[in-house]
């Protein structure tokens, strides 16, 4: 049995077009390169001197095979990470293709992905600040979606997602925290749009605080100001913002307002299809 095994795996099948050279061995018909190679002089299998080898154009057929079962693999991954790490699956647009290059800050995001090794390594993030609409929040998306395409986990959500999870979870808040710290990079948008209560500081504290032990980093987006976030108002806060600016850099979002500037587009399309119709 095992002598028909290996004598079958010796044989090479030949196809309609392929032919046998001057050398004796079989050559394919289509790319016109060799099916066969020799053992080298002196050694046999089961009587043959010749072994299977692959030909250029069967090579590259399986080459794009492998290349295509890669891909697949890859964007399968990276669909399964994005369906785990945002709240929002528009966030998911949120890409440095879809920029429209208004923002010369968006620079410093594709340095952070590029050097994201350095970042980890020296649990390195970003406080983004600046005032509503001015594009911190698509920053970090843009972050997150580059980082996901490289197959790194990463989860963008916000505290007040959070608060609500740690509030219906069954298996424990401990849980909750541990999954949120197991993520290379965690992403916190709209930081100090949550409740104000002593349980949410609380909350708010043990998390950040986790992956500030953890040494992983953390980007937040805030529209609070740095002076804020410098000198807050009392020790609950204090706390907090200690442990943030003390991992994260600070960049300022200033300019025009974004969202405002696009509903004012949307308002003015609105009024002019109206008006069209009234002529």
């Amino acid at each position: 049995m095992l002598d028909e095994i290996l004598e079958s795996a010796a044989a090479v099948t030949s196809g309609p077009e392929d032919y046998r050279g001057e050398d004796g061995l079989l050559y394919c018909g289509k790319c016109h390169t060799p099916r066969e190679a020799y053992f080298p002089k002196g050694i046999t299998l089961l009587g043959r001197n010749r072994h299977p080898t692959e030909c250029v154009c069967r090579r590259m057929e399986r080459e794009q095979q492998e290349a295509f079962f890669v891909e697949q693999k890859h964007l399968g991954l990276v669909q399964r990470l994005k369906a785990a790490g945002f709240s929002d699956s528009s966030m998911q647009d949120w890409k440095f293709e879809n920029d429209a290059g208004c923002n010369p800050q968006m620079k410093l995001a594709r340095q952070y992905v590029e050097h994201w090794a350095e970042m980890q390594k020296k649990n390195t993030g970003i406080l983004i600040w600046g005032g509503v609409g001015t594009g911190k929040s698509f920053f970090a998306g843009c972050i997150a979606n580059a980082l996901m395409e490289r197959e790194v986990p990463v989860c963008m959500t916000n505290f007040a997602r959070i608060l609500n999870e740690l509030n219906n979870s069954f298996s424990g808040r401990n849980e909750v925290v541990d999954r949120l710290c197991r993520y290379p990079l965690l992403i916190i948008d709209d930081f100090g749009m949550e409740r104000d209560t002593d349980y949410a500081l609380e909350q708010v504290y043990n998390i950040i605080d986790s992956r500030y032990r953890s040494k992983r980093p953390l980007i937040i987006t805030t529209n609070l100001t740095l002076d804020e976030i410098r000198h807050p108002q009392d020790v609950a806060h204090a706390r907090i913002y200690d442990r943030i600016l003390e991992r994260c850099a600070p960049i300022l979002f200033a300019g025009k307002n974004f969202r405002e500037e696009n509903a004012g587009a949307t308002r003015q399309a609105a009024k002019d299809i109206v008006n069209r119709k009234h002529e």
